[in-house]
């Protein structure tokens, strides 16, 4: 990925969101923002009372669910969609015939086209798509992330084995059809009725170097994605569509495309499946964002969420293709050429508007995604509260320690001397045999302290030397110990010691009873028992 192509939060970067991905991604950074405000957070599984009353049909595992408190009030969220989208709004946006049905009530510009059910024959899809006139686009009703969806197909022929293929091999047997639009595909994302990011999604494509091959391109092009938080998760997968794609373009993976030849890979925009996402918020017409914001509000309850469009590249009239209330949000965070858009904060400020003049710019502290979500994972709880985020800037530095430093419990020791002076931070082993300490906090004196912490512990570290430096770096809330490979070793094996100790202790507990319950005086004092148990049921 080129440098310099993209401009992204800085409170978003690769480190703080790098354990979330997909739908976590659009999760975590909708709550991280109010959580950088000062808001309570929780985590919630589903079977949560208020989570029960909410559309939240795909929620598999914990991550997904989470609140939001202020003194006034709790709002409720599911991915990026709050407690304000009402489950009506929802029902229409996900059902594509219903979404038309009432755009086009409001007057609102769709393309032309018609759902069929399960019972229809293809033989009568063929016969209306005859009639609309090709090309035609083919979608399932109840798709998402671009699967099943088949656009520009120009003939009868191309129809029926796309058909075929919907209904048979991906199981999608009820479909829309409808008019192509010739055009750019833009998503639009708003809030109230302000349109806060905009990006154009191209399809999957690569350009030729003269020297690799385009199977080679891609695998090039998806190693750039993964550096992408979003497109991370999203890389272009080789399959038979797009072999069959770029085949009537004249290609083979093995073609070696000239330098600067851009060559598609597919005619869908998805970036789950491989599309580009460009941010256009600055330079997309005005009359397009407020045709998205009509979208949008022709929906009763809709009060934020995402518009799916194209602008006809010769008339330029938009047509809406889909509202979406439960919108990712990764491609506007984090496009490929542009500027991030700071949806989470127009999200937060439209459910908690008494934070919206919060200076959050000072704020370098984030909190571990996966250890606030262990306890509902484990089933421990039905919700978990994250550490409160700290309201002031933290103050850090750090530690590189050199000497006979690598021994766990030391490690745990300074764990222990950071939560007594109330530090954030982390241990990591180096490769050199040093250890790196990061330590922050609101009080410098309790920073600049925790070096003697680091000296202390003379029987479990021997220090030689310990270089300080200032550092701007975000934190984790809490400390971490970040092991290398030998020490996760080390501690699974000073646990499985433990356990075996723990076993050995039951088993010598579970001798002694037996051998009580096989002594005289158990079988001699038997009567007596029963005669006191029955005492006790009468009683009772």
């Amino acid at each position: 990925m080129e440098e310099n192509r993209a401009e992204w939060l800085p409170h978003l970067t690769g480190e703080i969101v790098s354990d979330a991905h997909g739908n976590f991604l659009d999760a975590y950074v909708v709550a991280l923002e109010g959580w950088r405000r000062g808001l309570t957070l929780r985590w919630h599984v589903k079977d949560s009372e208020k989570f029960k009353e909410m559309r939240t049909w795909s929620v598999d595992q914990p991550g997904q669910l989470f609140s939001l408190s202020s003194e006034e009030r709790t709002h409720y969220f599911f991915r990026t969609r709050g407690d304000k989208v009402t489950n009506e709004a929802v029902d229409i946006g996900r059902d594509k015939e219903k979404t038309k049905q009432v755009l086009m009530s409001k007057g609102i510009t769709m393309p032309e086209g018609k759902e069929f059910s399960e019972e229809a024959s293809n033989e009568e899809v063929l016969e209306y798509a005859a009639k609309l006139g090709f090309p035609v686009v083919v979608k399932p009703t109840n798709g998402s992330f671009g699967k099943g969806v088949f656009t520009n197909i120009t003939s009868a022929g191309e129809l029926e084995h796309t058909l075929d293929f919907i209904r048979k091999d991906l199981n999608y047997p009820e479909i829309i059809v409808e008019h192509y639009i010739p055009g750019k595909e833009y998503r639009l994302y708003v809030v109230d009725h302000e349109v806060v990011g905009a990006m154009n999604r191209i399809p999957a494509n690569v350009t030729g170097d003269g020297i690799n091959s385009i199977q080679a391109l891609i695998e090039i092009k998806n190693r750039e994605r993964s550096l992408n938080p979003r497109l991370i998760s999203c890389p272009i997968l080789v399959n038979k569509e797009v072999e069959d794609f770029i085949a009537r373009k004249g290609y083979t993976l093995d073609t070696v495309p000239d330098k600067g030849e851009y060559v598609p890979l597919l005619d869908k925009t998805n970036i789950s499946i491989g599309g580009d996402p460009i941010d256009v918020f600055d330079t997309i017409p005005e009359y397009v964002k407020e045709a998205a914001v009509k979208a949008l509000h022709a929906i009763p309850g809709l009060e934020h969420g995402a518009v799916d469009l194209i602008v006809h590249e010769n008339t330029e009239e938009v047509y809406i293709i889909e509202l979406n209330p439960t919108a990712n949000l990764g491609g506007l965070l984090f496009p490929i050429e542009g500027k991030s858009r700071d949806i989470p904060k127009a999200i937060i400020d439209y459910y908690f508007p008494e934070t919206s003049s919060k200076n959050t710019d000072q704020i370098n502290t984030y909190f571990d995604y996966h250890d606030v979500l262990e306890p509902l994972q484990a089933k421990d709880a039905y919700s978990t509260t994250v550490t409160p985020c700290p309201q002031e800037r933290l103050y850090t530095k750090k530690y590189t320690v050199s000497g006979n430093v690598l021994d766990i419990g030391y490690h745990r020791g300074l764990r222990k001397q950071a939560f007594e002076r109330f530090l954030h931070g982390y241990i990591m082993t180096l490769e050199e045999g040093d250890i790196e300490i990061v330590v922050g906090g609101t009080d410098p004196e309790m920073v600049d302290d925790f070096k003697n912490a680091i000296w202390e512990d003379e029987e479990r570290g021997q220090v030689y030397e310990v270089q300080v430096q200032e550092t701007d770096q975000p934190i984790k809330v809490g400390f971490e110990i970040k092991t290398d490979l030998k020490t996760q070793i080390e501690e699974l094996e000073m646990y499985r010691q433990e356990l075996e100790t723990i076993q050995y202790e039951l088993k010598k507990l579970e001798l002694e009873r037996r051998k009580y319950h096989n002594s005289l005086s158990w079988k001699v004092t038997a009567p007596v028992r029963l005669v006191g148990s029955v005492k006790k049921m009468f009683r009772n």
